[in-house]
């Protein structure tokens, strides 16, 4: 026997339209599987600010030649090692790198961290992939 129950939505025919396509161009093979995700996605969400504690990733890219921003990196995430799960480096040219940085712990301070990297002059890009965990 199967645990799926089958409910009914109500939208707008111009929103379920964009809707299908989008899941067109992601690859869904059906509407149920892509409201699977966005509802996963929507409690992963309201797990990391409820509970207060999350996992995740701290996408960066930024100017390895800007004047002392490696050294200051390093020293932020020196300074979080109880957040900081693991780093990769990857050179994209000459100029820029991209760094993930993999952080497990109170969501406040990974907030925190992510913003303190963002704000550091010679970082184009910053981004949090937020995950709550399950208790």
């Amino acid at each position: 026997m199967s645990d799926l129950v089958r409910f009914g939505v109500s939208i707008p025919g111009p929103l379920l339209e964009a809707f299908d396509q989008l899941i067109e161009n992601k690859g869904y093979p059906n509407r149920s599987e892509a409201i699977r995700d966005l509802v996963r996605d929507a409690l992963s969400e309201a797990r990391w600010e409820a509970q207060g504690e999350g996992a995740g990733g701290i996408v960066l890219v930024y100017d390895h030649h800007k004047k002392e921003l490696t050294d200051r990196l390093v020293e932020i995430q020196h300074g979080a090692l109880d957040l900081v799960v693991s780093t990769l480096h990857v050179h994209l040219d000459h100029h820029r790198c991209l760094e993930v940085i993999v952080v497990r712990g109170p969501t406040d301070r990974i907030g925190r961290l992510a913003d303190r990297l963002r704000s550091l002059k010679g970082v184009i890009y910053c981004s949090t992939a937020r995950i709550g965990v399950d208790a």
